[in-house]
C-alpha cells in the first residue's frame, strides 16, 4: 500500500494562475492601505485557490511483478560445429537454474534455428520479436548463448537492459575459407572470362602454410589440381567448353584439424554462349528462297553471314568479255580449305556440282562435318538431277537419297509423329493452318529422323548427326511462299531459326537432352527425348548417396519431376546415356562462410547497454543485481537490473479540501479579517 498527494484541478491552470495574480493583487492593495487583516484575507484567497487545484490523497494497493530475463540460444549450422552445440546446451541449462533460483524473476528461452533460405543467424530479428511480446519496463536483462556470427547485425534495435553474449567455440579454433569473387553469369565461349579468387585461414591457423591446393572441375570431371597463395587474390582466366550452364567446382581440400570443409568449396555456375555464329551460305542460282534465307540469317545480330550466289559459271560463253564483269571470283580456296572451320554452319541453297567445287573440296566439307560443323541442305530442282551435290563425296553425310523425281504438286507439309517430339519442329505455330507448297524433290531417307513429311508421306525435312556433326535435308525449295503469306503463310521464320540453331547445337533445342534448374533447395528436372519412354532419373548427392525418381510426362517427348535435395552442394543426375549435374544452393552457406567465434559483430549492440562477452571455455559466469546505468559486466560476472516494476490492483483518493471545510475555513479567515480591521 502507497500513498502520494495528486491535484486534479477544477479549473485549467491558465485561470488559476489569473485568480492567484488577483489575490495577490488584492494583499498588496491592502498591505498598501494599512489594512490590518491583510494577511487573514491573502489566507482566505490562498484557501480558495487550493480548493480549486482539486488536491487528493491517493492511496494505491500495488503488486509486485517479477522481472523478466530473455535467453536465446543458437541453434543454427554453425552451432553444430566442434563441441559448440552441447556446450552450448549445458550451459543454457545452467544460466536457466541461476535465474530460476532468483527471487521475483522468470526466465523467458528462446530457440533461434537457421534463417529462411540462406538467411543465416538473424539473432536480432528474434531478439525483436520476443521484445515486442513482452513489457520493456520488466526486462531485466538478455542474454545470448551464440557464437557471436550474427546475419542481421545493422538491424536497429533498442534494447531496455543490459545484452551479454556467452560466446561459444575456442581461442584455438582455426578454418579455411575459399571464396569466388566478381563470377559473371554468362561468358562468351572460346573467350576467357576472369575470376578472382581468394584462400584465406581465420582464426589460430598454422603461420607455417604459404600454398594450398586447389582442386577445379567442370561438369563433374575429374578435377585437375594446382597449388596457389594462401591470403592473396588471385586472378583465373578460364574458358568455358561448351554453350549453355557449365558448373564449375572449386575445392580446397580439408585439413584435418580445421573447423569445417563446408568452405572449402565454391560452386559457380556460368551459362555459356556464342560471341557470333559465322554462317556460310551459297547459293546455287538468284530465285525467290534466296532473299528469304538472307533476310532470316541477316535479322539476327549475332550471326555473321558470308553469302555468296553463283551468278556466272565458269563454263557459261556469252562473249561478255572478262574486263568488263564487276563480279567477284568465288573464292573457293580460302572458303572451303583454309577457313572452312571457322564457320559454325555451312547451308547450299539450290546449289549443283558445277565444276566450282573440286572433289577435294567436297571431302573437306565431310570431314568438316563429322568433326563437328554443320551441313544444311536446301534442295531445289538440281538436287533430283545428274549434277545433284549428292552425286559427289557428300552422299556419305546427306541422310536422304534423291530419286530423280521433282513432284510439282500442291501440298500442305505436316510434321511427323517423330516431328511431334523433336524440338525443331514440336509446338510450331497455327500448327493445322500452314498454307501449301507447290515443289517438292523426292527422296528417300537414308538416315536420320524425318520431322517433316509432304506429298503423300514423302520426307520433306531430315536430320541427321553425323561424327561430332549435324546434317538438315529440306527436299523442297517453297519455304519462301509462307514469307509470302501465300494461302495464310506458316511459321517459316521460326522453323528456319529453330533449324539453324539446332544445327549450331544450341542447348535449348537438344532432342535428347536432361536438364534441371533449382530454386532453393529444390530442383526440377526437365527430360526431352525421342523416345516414347525413359527410365528412372538417378540422383547422385553431394554425400554419395543415390535415389532414383521416375518423371511425369508432360507432352510429347517431355517428362518432368520435383525433387528436394536433402543438402547444399553438387547433385549428378543420370538418365540412360544423359547426364548433367547441378549445383542446389551456395556451395558454402552463409553460416559457414566465417565460423570462428567473435564478439565484434555483436559489439556496438552490447556497448550501449553496458553489458560483456564472456567465452564458456573460460566458465560460466555469475549473475548480480547491479543499478540502472552502471556497468553490468565483470571478471567472472554478469549483471541484471531489477525493474521493480509492479501491478496497481487498487485505487483509492480522498480529497484533501472538502467542500464544507473550504467554506469553514475561508469564512472564518475573511469574518477574522472583518473583524480586526472593525476594531482599529
Amino acid at each position: 500500500m502507497t500513498g502520494s498527494i495528486i491535484f486534479d484541478p477544477l479549473l485549467p491552470y491558465v485561470v488559476l494562475a489569473a485568480l492567484g495574480v488577483v489575490v495577490f493583487a488584492g494583499v498588496v492593495f491592502a498591505v498598501l492601505r494599512g489594512l490590518r487583516g491583510w494577511a487573514l484575507r491573502g489566507c482566505a484567497g490562498l484557501i480558495i485557490l487550493l480548493a480549486l487545484s482539486g488536491p487528493s490523497y491517493q492511496q494505491e494497493d500495488r503488486s509486485p511483478l517479477a522481472d523478466i530475463v530473455l535467453m536465446i540460444q543458437d541453434k543454427t549450422a554453425s552451432q553444430n560445429l566442434a563441441n559448440r552445440a552441447a556446450k552450448s546446451s549445458v550451459s543454457a541449462d545452467l544460466i536457466a537454474a541461476q535465474i530460476n533460483a532468483r527471487n521475483n524473476t522468470e526466465l523467458r528461452r528462446i530457440d533461434l534455428g537457421d534463417g529462411e533460405g540462406d538467411g543465416g543467424t538473424l539473432l536480432l530479428s528474434a531478439l525483436t520479436d520476443a521484445l515486442a511480446q513482452e513489457p520493456r519496463g520488466r526486462i531485466a536483462g538478455i542474454i545470448a548463448i551464440s557464437d557471436g556470427q550474427i546475419h542481421d547485425g545493422d538491424l536497429p534495435i533498442d534494447l531496455p537492459a543490459p545484452l551479454h553474449l556467452l560466446q561459444s567455440g575456442k581461442a584455438t579454433d582455426w578454418d579455411r575459407r575459399l571464396i569466388i569473387s566478381n563470377a559473371p553469369a554468362f561468358a562468351i565461349i572460346g573467350e576467357p572470362v576472369v575470376l578472382t579468387l581468394r584462400i584465406d585461414d581465420m582464426g589460430a591457423a598454422p603461420q607455417s602454410v604459404r600454398n594450398v591446393p586447389l582442386d577445379i572441375s567442370i561438369d563433374g570431371e575429374p578435377a585437375q589440381r594446382f597449388n596457389v597463395p594462401l591470403g592473396q587474390d588471385m586472378e583465373l582466366p578460364l574458358t568455358l567448353p561448351h554453350p549453355g550452364r557449365n558448373v564449375i567446382q572449386f575445392t580446397s581440400p580439408a585439413d584435418e584439424t580445421e573447423l569445417t570443409d563446408r568452405n572449402n568449396t565454391a560452386l559457380i555456375q556460368i551459362n555459356g554462349v556464342r560471341d557470333r555464329l559465322r554462317v556460310l551460305l551459297v547459293s546455287g542460282e538468284p530465285h525467290a528462297g534466296g532473299r528469304t534465307w538472307r533476310n532470316l540469317l541477316k535479322s539476327d545480330s549475332s550471326v555473321d553471314l558470308v553469302h555468296f550466289t553463283i551468278l556466272r559459271p565458269p563454263g557459261k560463253q556469252d562473249g561478255v568479255p572478262v574486263s568488263e564483269l564487276s563480279l567477284i571470283a568465288f573464292p573457293t580456296r580460302e572458303l572451303f580449305l583454309e577457313k572452312i572451320n571457322d564457320f559454325d554452319l555451312i547451308i547450299f541453297d539450290r546449289y549443283k556440282r558445277r565444276g566450282i567445287l573440286p572433289t577435294l573440296y567436297l571431302e573437306n566439307i565431310v570431314n568438316y562435318v563429322q568433326q563437328g560443323g554443320a551441313v544444311l541442305v536446301a534442295a531445289g530442282t538440281d538436287f533430283a538431277s545428274a549434277d545433284s551435290i549428292y552425286r559427289s563425296p557428300l552422299s556419305s553425310v546427306i541422310p536422304a537419297e534423291p530419286t530423280a523425281r521433282v513432284l510439282e504438286e500442291p501440298y500442305r507439309p505436316v510434321v511427323t509423329e517423330l516431328g511431334e517430339r523433336h524440338p525443331v519442329t514440336a509446338d510450331l505455330p497455327s500448327k493445322g493452318d500452314w498454307g501449301r507448297w507447290l515443289r517438292q524433290i523426292d527422296v528417300i531417307a537414308t538416315s536420320g529422323n524425318t520431322v517433316m513429311e509432304g506429298l503423300d508421306g514423302r520426307p520433306l525435312l531430315v536430320l541427321d548427326r553425323v561424327g561430332e556433326g549435324r546434317v538438315a535435308l529440306l527436299a523442297s525449295d517453297h519455304a519462301w511462299l509462307w514469307s509470302r503469306g501465300y494461302e495464310g503463310g506458316g511459321p517459316q521464320l521460326e522453323l528456319l531459326r529453330r533449324l539453324g540453331h539446332w544445327m549450331m547445337k544450341e542447348p535449348e533445342l537438344e532432342e535428347e537432352a536432361l536438364t534441371a534448374t533449382a530454386t532453393g533447395q529444390t530442383m526440377r528436372i526437365l527430360r526431352r527425348t525421342l523416345g516414347e519412354t525413359i527410365p528412372e532419373v538417378r540422383i547422385a548427392a553431394p554425400d554419395g548417396t543415390t535415389t532414383t525418381m521416375l518423371l511425369d510426362r508432360t507432352g510429347a517427348g517431355q517428362f518432368e519431376g520435383m525433387f528436394e535435395g536433402p543438402e547444399i552442394g553438387l547433385y549428378r543426375l543420370t538418365n540412360g546415356d544423359q547426364e548433367t549435374v547441378i549445383g542446389l544452393g551456395p556451395a558454402a552457406p552463409r553460416e559457414f562462410v566465417n565460423t570462428i567465434a567473435t564478439g565484434d559483430v555483436l559489439g556496438p549492440v552490447i556497448s550501449p547497454t553496458r553489458g560483456g562477452v564472456h567465452r564458456l571455455e573460460d566458465g560460466l559466469p555469475s549473475i548480480r543485481n547491479v543499478r540502472e546505468g552502471r556497468p553490468a559486466t565483470g571478471r567472472g560476472w554478469i549483471g541484471l537490473t531489477p525493474r521493480n516494476a509492479f501491478e496497481v490492483r487498487d485505487v483509492r483518493l480522498t480529497p484533501l479540501l472538502p467542500g464544507w471545510l473550504v467554506l469553514l475555513l475561508a469564512g472564518l479567515f475573511i469574518v477574522g479579517a472583518w473583524m480586526r480591521e472593525g476594531q482599529r
